[in-house]
């Protein structure tokens, strides 16, 4: 049975919550002016409040306590998903470094690792399974612990990963609100097949649906014109929520990498361009596949939209296709996507190159 009702309950506590926490950031100035506040990265215009991630995550920790029995693995989730969102809050205000963020991501990923969410095997799209549980580490540490050494590090890998990758595609009004509720329902959809660590299906389908209530309720504040930013905390809340989901709906970080195609190419070539050009990888710039959108004419909206849309013909994809079949259709996808990109940037270069008309 699909919980459509945790789903619309969150939407409107996170609906509810985000009301409060807009008129607090006006007041305490956590907010984006880029007459002040120079970025980029940023395509708004005027001041517009962060700190987003403040009500998603309340509703999502409101939610999980009236309706998710509560063990090891999901009191490690919410406390680290509440140390990931101070420390976006802070960025916020302050505009940490990426670089310290960085670090953050990597030790907050180790925290709910260390719960016991690793991925002890992935799915081969040749047919079968991978194992990384084979490098074992026992201890002894107020109780019997094992380390699996593979198993954990690809898990804080992959979960520094996402969150980064997702937080990267925020861009624009509504467009990281819309696909994250899009991918974390039909990540909860699949989880009902198979989960493979200590906790139920139910309550898997629960946080999927949770997640994807609690971005449903903000959208509306972020469509454009936006009334409030998902700042970091919103961004990389999402990715991580959506990583964890990934794997503990039987290891299906391949299903995730589907339904978030866009976000993850944006990223891949994001990395590779910025390397080309001898930037680093963790400095901002406006050259995301958003940006190249907008560089051709579209409106917000319909980048918004157009996300959204990509992310639904994945999640639906997602439950048909198998392996092999997923791996062929991310790859087409990044084909296409790419050959777009490379054409918007041929344009932009001869568009920008050809003289100013002279007057008359």
């Amino acid at each position: 049975m699909i919980p459509y009702h945790v789903l619309i309950i969150t939407a409107i506590i996170s609906a509810i919550l985000t009301f409060p926490t807009i008129r607090l950031a006006k007041k305490y100035n956590l907010v984006t002016d880029k007459q002040k506040r120079k970025h980029p990265a940023h395509t708004h215009t005027g001041i517009i409040p962060r700190g987003g991630g403040i009500p998603i995550y309340l509703s999502i920790l409101i939610a999980v306590l009236l309706f998710i029995p509560l063990n090891q693995i999901v009191i490690s989730i919410l406390v680290s998903s509440f140390l990931l969102v101070v420390l976006g809050t802070l960025d916020d205000y302050y505009d940490i470094s990426p670089y310290v963020r960085f670090g953050a991501n990597l030790l907050i990923s180790a925290i709910v690792v260390s719960s016991g969410l690793g991925i002890p095997y992935i799915s081969n799209p040749m047919g079968g399974v991978i194992h990384l549980d084979q490098w074992r580490i026992p201890f002894t540490f107020f109780g019997h612990h094992t380390i699996l050494v593979v198993a954990d590090v690809i898990a804080i890998i992959w979960l520094t990963w996402i969150m980064n990758m997702v937080n990267w595609s925020k861009g624009v009004d509504g467009q990281l609100p819309g696909f994250v509720a899009i991918t974390a329902f039909f990540l909860g959809l699949i989880s009902q097949r198979f989960v493979a660590h200590d906790i139920t299906v139910q309550a898997v389908t629960l946080l999927s649906f949770i997640l994807a209530g609690a971005y449903l309720g903000f959208l509306p504040f972020n469509f454009y014109p936006q009334k409030i930013m998902p700042g970091y905390g919103g961004g990389a809340l999402a990715g991580f929520m959506l990583g964890i989901l990934s794997i503990l709906s039987f290891g299906k970080v391949g299903t995730a990498l589907l339904i978030l195609s866009m976000p993850l190419i944006d990223a891949l070539y994001t990395i590779v361009r910025r390397i080309k050009n001898r930037h680093s990888p963790f400095r901002p710039d406006d050259g995301h596949f958003h940006h190249r959108l907008l560089d051709i004419g579209w409106g917000r909206r319909r980048i918004a939209v157009y996300y959204w849309i990509v992310s639904f013909i994945f999640g639906i994809s997602s439950l048909y296709l198998e392996g092999i079949e997923k791996l062929v259709a991310l790859i087409a996808t990044a084909i296409i996507v790419l050959v777009f990109i490379l054409i918007i940037e041929e344009i932009k270069k001869h568009y920008y190159s050809e003289p100013a008309p002279e007057s008359t």
